[in-house]
């Protein structure tokens, strides 16, 4: 198990780190000397996300389908992936009110297909149960996706490789001091394998990886990384108990086995996608206070 983490573990940050470099060299957005190849911020990052958004609906909708609910893919996924990458889109049309637009009619129409796909398959047998499924995952993978992508166009491919490294870090901090010294539960009931130790191990690795961030590519000031670090190392262990919630209630110790050491693809992106809009805000206020305070000097 271990070992098939670590090499896995090690190809897809290789296959990762090096797709968002191209994509930032290709775009200009990683120094102001890269040429711009690409006329479009993060058009390669986009594809990824598109890709990555077809095996999370069919794993998820796997996990509701054991719960008694029924995802209805062939709304979920279209929907998912043109959510998750509007952004990309207002770049082509140049009018910004195009990603207000889409972030209200996305959803509306959407909902709305869901009860037609509804009313075709199983008339109004369990119409609560399987729209209310349906709709969650396309929160859970196209809404929650967009604030990645938002993080990357706006904000720039190192500060995308800041937070998920963070936030992953984390994950690496809570295994490593959970396994050698975890003997406090934190919840059992959800997550018997967690502990208060391996919490306090997620937000040391997260501080460290965020100050490193923050020293070697100067994307923020030291005490920003420190309360970023320590944050949002905690904050990725939440992304993950609110996925083992869903594969706990589906009776499932992984979403599925596609990755070795892993699980599945929910298993690696869980904690990214629920702490993204977090991340976006810290920034933003970050960015709003340094403002400020150059103002105020």
């Amino acid at each position: 198990m271990l070992k098939y983490r670590l090499l896995f573990g090690t190809l897809m940050t290789i296959f990762f780190v090096g797709l968002i470099l191209v994509d930032g060299y290709l775009d200009g957005s990683i120094s102001e000397n890269s040429p711009e190849i690409i006329p479009f911020q993060a058009t390669i990052f986009t594809i990824l996300l598109a890709l990555l958004a077809v095996p999370a609906q069919f794993e998820l909708s796997k996990l509701i389908k054991q719960t008694g609910g029924h995802v209805f893919k062939s709304v979920t996924i279209p929907a998912s992936i043109l959510l998750a990458t509007c952004l990309f889109w207002v770049q082509f049309i140049g009018i910004d009110f195009f990603f207000l637009l889409s972030i209200s009619l996305i959803p509306a129409f959407s909902f709305l297909a869901l009860f037609f796909v509804q009313a075709l398959k199983f008339g109004t047998e369990g119409t609560i149960r399987n729209i209310s499924a349906s709709f969650f995952s396309i929160t859970y993978l196209g809404f929650l996706s967009m604030f990645v992508l938002i993080i990357r166009i706006t904000l720039g491919p190192w500060v995308l490789l800041m937070f998920i490294f963070t936030v992953k870090g984390s994950d690496i901090g809570a295994y490593t001091l959970g396994r050698l010294f975890g003997k406090h539960k934190m919840c059992p009931n959800i997550s018997p394998g967690k502990t208060w130790e391996g919490l306090a191990g997620a937000a040391l690795f997260g501080l460290l990886v965020s100050l490193g961030f923050s020293h070697f590519c100067d994307i923020m000031p030291v005490l920003w990384a420190v309360c970023f670090g320590s944050i949002f190392g905690v904050l990725g262990q939440m992304g993950d108990l609110a996925e083992s919630m869903i594969k706990r209630d589906a009776a499932s110790k992984d979403s599925s086995s596609s990755i070795p050491g892993f699980g599945g693809i929910l298993d690696v992106i869980d904690s990214p996608l629920a702490t993204a809009p977090l991340a976006f805000a810290f920034f933003l206020l970050m960015i709003f206070f340094t403002e400020v305070l150059l103002i105020g000097s």
